[in-house]
């Protein structure tokens, strides 16, 4: 029995943290079949009690309809290439499942994967959540997570009719997780924008904290603290492999703020008062421009 023919679909998830759990949660209530698989056994013997009904193996691949690499992008290459042969194997019965993976990144993920699907007759399309939490593990995992977030979507090079029935496919298999939007791009352009609106946020609030007055700053902070702050709460090692792996893109942009920051710094020594209003005044002209571009 094919994809396409079966009652009941099943996904398949690689990785218990927050995004996979939280996949995990929304397909199951969904209805879908859930099967898991994670490194940690204690978090995989909580799902299958919880949200997974059987293990993701070499044995169930050909039961799934999605599947989901959801753990750090080194270990979602290394899965892939594990259960690269399964993967083939199953398409070429007529029953393969599509896979996307999560991560924060796309080029060295896509630059590997890509290949793999290529050569073994899988179907693989980079995909990035654009959704999370400052906490991160299977604990706090819920399925409306994804409901009305972005997803960005980066599908292999190939015709424009085998693209978008690929991306067609991946739009329909999503649906459970309820995402807002679907974006379409490559893995260098994801990775460039990434840079600035995830990566460099994260840089630039787990640095704030690092100032002495933070350890005063009880009875002094309201929303502004609470807003820069928030996600300097963070997986580092997560992180440091995501940022690695965008490494030249990720400087850049420290790059840029830090001269930006310079020339605040320069006009606060020099007493320039006028010289620091043409500053903050272009930043609000430059805010105010992006929220109403947004909004139309």
């Amino acid at each position: 029995m094919d994809n396409a023919s079966r009652p009941t679909r099943t996904v398949g998830i690689v990785g218990l943290g927050l995004i996979g759990g939280s996949f995990a949660r929304a397909y199951r209530d969904a209805g879908w079949t859930v099967l898991a698989h994670d490194v940690d056994a204690d978090t995989l013997a909580i799902a299958l009690i919880d949200v997974a009904s059987g293990r993701l193996t070499d044995d169930t691949i050909s039961s799934c309809d999605l599947v989901i690499l959801s753990a750090y992008p080194g270990a979602c290459i290394a899965w892939l290439r594990a259960h690269a042969e399964a993967l083939g194997a199953a398409a070429r019965a007529g029953a393969g499942p599509v896979v996307i993976d999560t991560a924060g990144v796309k080029g060295t993920v896509c630059a590997q994967a890509f290949p793999l699907a290529e050569q073994h007759g899988f179907d693989f399309v980079g995909a990035h959540p654009m959704a999370g939490t400052e906490n991160s593990g299977f604990a706090w995992a819920r399925a409306d997570l994804f409901r009305g977030a972005p997803v960005v979507l980066v599908p292999p090079a190939c015709d424009d009719v085998r693209r978008l029935r690929l991306l067609d496919r991946v739009h329909a298999f999503l649906a459970p997780a309820g995402f807002g939007t679907f974006s379409v791009t490559t893995p260098e352009e994801h990775d460039r924008v990434i840079a600035f609106t995830s990566q460099l946020a994260h840089v630039v609030s787990n640095a704030y904290v690092k100032s002495p007055t933070a350890r005063q700053h009880h009875g002094f902070s309201a929303g502004s603290y609470r807003d820069l702050t928030r996600v300097a709460h963070l997986n580092p090692g997560m992180w440091a492999e995501l940022m690695c792996d965008n490494a030249e893109l990720l400087s850049f942009e420290i790059g840029h703020i830090i001269d930006a920051l310079s020339a605040y710094r320069d006009a606060l020594d020099a007493r320039d008062e006028e010289g620091l209003r043409m500053l903050l005044a272009e930043g609000d002209r430059i805010k105010r421009a992006l929220d109403d571009a947004q909004a139309r």
